[in-house]
């Protein structure tokens, strides 16, 4: 680990580059695997279940008792905890409840906008190395404040045909309708086509790896909506002087944490503090059991040095990260100043790991530069937003003029004549 001094804004490009392949190393994989699930349906998930994740599976979705057993092998200390994440993230989500909004444009003239639940969702839950039941909760409880009729959820069995308990518990009290075994592209594909278990879904939602993320855009040909391209996690923190090295160093490496292919940044004005944490990190990292994906992750870290909060943060905006936090003296800088991030997290005492479990906001977050033109999920990621207008006699009378002109302008007479007749029927009626 060393720290790269004042970089210059021309290897800024490179600084920001993440450890994934392009889309073109996987399209073939994601391509073969598609229209294999579009021809086979079951057949295929259950093909790629033994080659990816070595289960012969008899039944792709979980049954009602493996449910109740999963409830039961849940501890209440657990339960607990996830109950209370779960009121919280209710909680910011329900608040997110827009206002209707109406107007009349002018006399005769009404426009609002109403928000209808996208029908049916897909979900997808990484397996991998954690069984992400937070996530569950970060996608299922918006779905369900939506109004979503609809909720499949699709994660990989582990080698006994099972999904982690805590999965199955944090759906079964989230209003998830249908739980399906199955993970990675094929699952992904499943939930785009439908197969004869896997219901057609109208948007898929969630995180995963490289190849979750190519699958996601690559069912976008195929008419199924996606929330975003969101890939490998990441985190980048700002820290002065004022920060402490044992909170950072702990953040970087509950990030590093989550994959190999995950990627940490820390940038300062510090030099000193800089060096603290590097030297931190292996102290912390001694005692975590994860230790080989933390290694691998740290080797595609980045340790910056900016002699100025102006030049940082316009790096930090650069890369977008996923997740940002600030430990800053001059924090209101750079809440003010952040254009490009997933999530935000501010002050020493505000972890990456509270957004991930039980604040309430959402750890479904855009990666790879994405922040700068994507949302992280939130309740509007469920729904959508349909305009309605209705003019009386007097309305019509009043803009009908208008119309008339810029259709003509534009060559279309029958959207003139619409206007028109209408226009001479009211004329018609007073003489």
């Amino acid at each position: 680990m060393k720290i790269i001094k004042n970089p210059t804004r021309n290897t800024w490009g490179e600084l920001t580059k993440r450890p994934i392949q392009s889309y073109e190393a996987i399209e073939a994989t994601v391509k073969l695997i598609f229209k294999e699930v579009a021809v086979k349906g079951d057949a295929a998930i259950c093909k790629y279940a033994d080659i990816f994740d070595g289960v012969r599976l008899e039944n792709l979705k979980v049954t009602e008792a493996e449910i109740q057993e999963a409830v039961q092998q849940v501890s209440t200390d657990l339960k607990a905890a996830i109950q209370l994440a779960k009121n919280n993230i209710e909680r910011f989500h329900l608040r997110q409840k827009s206002i209707p909004i109406s107007l009349e444009t002018m006399p005769g003239v009404m426009c609002w906008l109403e928000k209808k639940p996208i029908q049916k969702v897909g979900l997808y839950i990484p397996g991998g190395t954690a069984p992400l039941f937070s996530t569950v909760l970060m996608l299922a409880i918006p779905a369900q404040l939506a109004g979503c009729t609809e909720i499949v959820l699709c994660s990989p069995p582990d080698l006994s045909g099972k999904i982690n308990p805590a999965i199955l518990y944090a759906a079964h009290i989230c209003g998830v309708t249908t739980i399906i075994k199955s993970g990675g592209i094929p699952a992904i594909a499943g939930m785009t086509f439908g197969t004869e278990t896997i219901p057609k879904v109208y948007k898929i939602v969630g995180p995963g790896n490289q190849f979750v993320t190519g699958a996601k855009q690559f069912a976008t040909q195929f008419g199924t909506a996606i929330d975003m391209p969101a890939g490998p996690s990441e985190l980048l923190v700002f820290a002065d002087t004022t920060a402490n090295a044992s909170f950072v160093a702990a953040d970087l490496l509950s990030q590093a944490e989550h994959g190999k292919d995950s990627q940490v940044v820390l940038v300062s004005t510090s030099v000193s503090l800089l060096q603290k944490v590097i030297r931190e990190i292996p102290r912390q990292l001694a005692g975590l059991p994860r230790q080989e994906i933390v290694k691998e992750a740290l080797r595609k870290a980045r340790f910056i040095y900016m002699e100025s909060e102006i030049e940082a943060l316009d790096f930090i905006n650069e890369y977008a990260p996923e997740h940002f936090i600030i430990c800053a003296s001059n924090e209101a800088f750079f809440i003010r100043g952040i254009q490009n991030a997933g999530s935000v997290f501010v002050g020493n005492y505000s972890p990456e790991s509270a957004g991930d479990y039980a604040s309430g906001t959402n750890h479904t977050l855009p990666t790879n530069g994405f922040a700068r033109n994507y949302s992280g999920i939130t309740l509007d990621s469920f729904q959508k937003t349909i305009s309605f207008q209705k003019l009386s006699p007097e309305g019509i009378l009043a803009i009908g003029k208008s119309i008339e002109v810029m259709a003509a302008a534009e060559g279309l007479e029958a959207h003139k004549n619409a206007v028109t007749i209408r226009i001479k029927a009211l004329q018609n009626e007073k003489s």
